[in-house]
């Protein structure tokens, strides 16, 4: 079973091997120099632990350029980000560490367990995660992208993108997947999800499925065939 997380210590061994299996299928992805059209952009999503990295990884392979606002959510609150600032200002000092850096894990145990807490932390990094994602998406170009969002389905919105391909495993694999990974309670874990869209909800703004609880090679088939699909589109213009 394929789990999930954001430093999977086999991703990396994963994607030199990819490299090697699907080198033919290797498309160069820059756009024409001087070029104003926009690249095809995919947004990639998913409920806690289903395995998003691993998947964007596999996509990332291939040479798809891959903008993870996951990674970008943590550049937003670095030490001396104006993001920083306005989370201590809302939440007080408390929420940082002893070198001045924010403490994710105390963050989010307050915000998980408030509805209000929680809208007023996405009401300060929103704005600045998705400035920063439009300036990467710009920067990064390529015949299509992928945007790892995995709040897609909280916000309601994907007018930003052409497509959504979920990430998608039962809420008992869930579960399992993240008490193994940050060591917490089924409590805690079931309610890490319950602060999330519902799987159904997610399974509604998609159109693109990859049901992330088969073997790597069957991993590796789907995304192999999604990519294709992506450069099509793209190519016939949406």
């Amino acid at each position: 079973m394929l789990t999930g997380g954001a430093h999977n210590p086999f991703d990396s061994l994963i994607k030199l091997w990819l490299q090697e299996k699907l080198e033919s299928q290797r498309l160069t992805m820059k756009m024409p120099a001087g070029t104003d059209v926009p690249p095809y952009r995919v947004a990639l999503t998913g409920g806690i632990a289903s395995g998003k990295s691993t998947v964007a990884d596999r996509f990332a392979a291939l040479g798809v350029p891959v903008i993870d606002t996951d990674l970008i959510a943590r550049q937003v609150v670095e030490p001396g980000q104006p993001a920083l600032a306005e989370v201590v200002g809302a939440f007080g000092p408390d929420v940082l560490d002893a070198d001045g850096r924010l403490d994710r894990r105390r963050l989010r145990q307050t915000i998980f367990a408030d509805a209000t807490a929680r809208r007023r932390l996405e009401a300060i990094l929103h704005p600045a995660i998705r400035t920063e994602m439009e300036r990467q998406s710009q920067a990064a170009g390529g015949a299509y992208q992928l945007l790892v969002i995995p709040l897609l389905t909280e916000g309601g919105r994907r007018d930003h993108v052409d497509r959504v391909l979920l990430v998608d495993v039962p809420e008992a694999v869930q579960v399992e997947r993240l008490m193994r990974r940050d060591g917490v309670s089924r409590e805690q874990a079931a309610a890490s999800l319950g602060a999330q869209a519902t799987r159904a909800a997610r399974l509604a703004m998609a159109d693109d499925v990859i049901e992330n609880t088969a073997q790597a090679e069957d991993l590796d088939a789907r995304v192999a065939e999604l990519h294709r699909r992506y450069l099509q589109l793209a190519a016939d213009g949406r």
